[in-house]
């Protein structure tokens, strides 16, 4: 045989197109760094100047947002002079999505530090023990608890979920699977559904319902439903439209019906996606109020019939503290309630992470027969 010859040479080299410039990290160099500090520091100068003296302008708000813009603005001047304006285009917009993420970040923080501070000053455990029923507008912060509020709310989501589950879920089937001409006018009414204000939904339960058997927890539950109800249909259609097609195919070619395939293949495949459509469902029906209002109208005793009577939820319980708000001891006691309805919703979502992970099932290997270990490859 003759062997190739792999050499380059000299006419191939200069022939070959130029590779393109690695990308430069944000601030990765000394040069970077100090265009960076000295563009902030600079800007800050600029728009002190501008905004305290030469306008009549106020506020930190506003301070900051010029800051930002005359930061990036002299930022995008100084990269051009130094690497041209498509390196200078390119770095400004790396900066601003790294001062987007920052501001999401820190607002996000300032909330959770907040709510966390604010809610540790009435945390106590008979907070978990104990109701409102015995608690006057005079009670110290640590008298009383939400213990009513907790169930209260446990028992309304558990309804609202045990109601729209099924529905979601065959419905969310029925726009992925189908092929019918209801598919489209299905999927409008869904998204529809997902605009609908809350307080709309309270109201509805309440002219359909309350004003013939009265306010429950049920009632409130199937307010809830119809809040989940959007949210876990399009986020499982969106999970089942993931799902090889192969596996179907495979299913159909076995001689599985449409309706096998999809409840023995589809369905487990798409497992973890579907519980994690559920769990964000639930944590969209878990923090409402204004459907409550109309509904279960809220109640300080705990009421474990959520058939019959009034009963309140943790949304609640925050909305009336706030609400009357007549001395301290009532908003540390929202504040208290707000901590820990944020530390329910905060488990749900880690629970959606983990179940939308999920683990990647191995299969043992295949040993070989005694008759083919020593079979010639």
């Amino acid at each position: 045989m003759t062997a190739v010859d792999t050499t380059a040479t000299a006419d191939d080299v200069r022939s070959a197109p130029p590779s393109p410039p690695s990308p430069r990290r944000l601030g990765g160099g000394r040069t970077e760094r100090w265009v960076l500090l000295l563009s902030a520091l600079s800007s800050f100068a600029l728009v002190w100047v501008a905004y305290e003296n030469l306008t009549p302008a106020s506020g930190i708000v506003g301070f900051v947002l010029c800051w930002v813009v005359a930061f990036l603005a002299t930022v995008w001047l100084a990269e051009r002079e130094l690497h041209g304006s498509t390196a200078a285009t390119d770095q400004t917009m790396g900066l601003l999505i790294v001062l987007v993420g920052a501001a999401v970040v820190g607002t996000l923080a300032t909330i959770l530090g907040t709510v966390i501070v604010q809610g540790l000053k009435a945390m106590h455990l008979s907070f978990f023990s104990t109701t409102m029923a015995k608690t006057g507008p005079l009670s110290k912060a640590t008298d009383g608890g939400a213990f009513h509020s907790i169930i209260g709310t446990f028992e309304q989501v558990g309804i609202a979920t045990t109601i729209s589950v099924p529905l979601s879920l065959a419905t969310a089937v029925f726009l992925s699977e189908g092929r019918g001409r209801l598919v489209r006018p299905v999927r409008t009414v869904i998204d529809a559904m997902s605009g609908v204000p809350s307080i709309v939904a309270g109201l509805f339960i309440y002219a359909a319902w309350v004003l013939r058997f009265g306010f429950s927890g049920l009632a409130a539950g199937f307010a809830l439903s119809i809040l989940m109800l959007p949210t876990v249909t399009r986020t499982s259609e969106e999970v089942l439209r993931l799902v090889p097609s192969g596996l179907k195919e495979a299913g159909y070619a076995l001689g599985s019906p449409r309706w096998r395939t999809t409840l023995f293949v589809v369905l487990p495949t798409a497992r973890s996606g579907l519980v994690t459509a559920i769990l964000l469902g639930v944590a969209r029906a878990v923090g409402d109020t204004a459907a409550l209002i109309a509904t279960a109208a809220g109640f300080d005793s705990l009421n474990l019939n959520p058939f019959h009577g009034q009963q309140d939820s943790l949304p609640l319980f925050v909305y009336k503290q706030i609400r009357i708000g007549l001395v301290d001891s009532q908003t540390q006691r929202a504040w208290t309630g707000a901590l820990v309805l944020l530390g329910i919703v905060l488990i749900l979502f880690v629970l959606a992470r983990i179940a939308s992970s999920g683990q990647t099932v191995r299969l043992p290997r295949r040993r070989r027969s005694r008759t083919t270990q020593g079979a010639p490859e």
